[in-house]
């Protein structure tokens, strides 16, 4: 950990947050036939962020000062994830929320940590599957579930 880093870092991201908050004030509160709101996750988002920026920040008045000789980050890993994520976003609306999500988590678990891919895709469809049934059945929610040219 980098302590001027990690504070430079925590004091961007709690920035972004209040942005996200504030903007999220500008889109409508609801939508038709959803009790929720696009609003709610970019409003959740910014608090989420500015809490653990926060955190972060606190958490640098404890680091120690330790020099250590150059710390290495890996490009690779942080390239591919960055590449999923994008092909992610550009494919959302066409595979739906429950592919598209199962397909990017798989992936970046894969590019973080390689094998047991079982394991993988047990969590990433779990993940993807609850977070859809709870925002769509329980908070009512719409989400882009499964694609028209599969489900007919």
């Amino acid at each position: 950990m980098n302590k001027q880093f990690d504070r430079y870092s925590s004091l961007f991201f709690a920035i972004l947050g209040l942005g996200f908050v504030y903007e999220s004030q500008f889109i409508s509160k609801s939508s038709y036939g959803s009790n929720v709101g696009p609003d709610i996750f970019p409003l959740g988002l910014g608090l989420v962020l500015c809490i653990l920026s926060l955190r972060l920040f606190y958490e640098t008045f404890g680091y120690k000062q330790e020099k250590k000789a150059g710390t290495s980050f890996d490009v690779k890993r942080f390239s591919g994830i960055l590449a999923v994520f994008v092909l992610y976003a550009l494919t959302l609306e066409a595979l739906g929320y429950v592919i598209s999500t199962f397909l990017f988590l798989f992936i970046a678990f894969q590019l973080m940590e390689r094998g047991n891919l079982g394991k993988t895709a047990m969590v990433a469809g779990i993940f993807s599957g609850g977070v859809y049934y709870v925002f769509v059945n329980v908070l009512e929610g719409s989400l882009p579930g499964f694609p028209e040219w599969l489900i007919g």
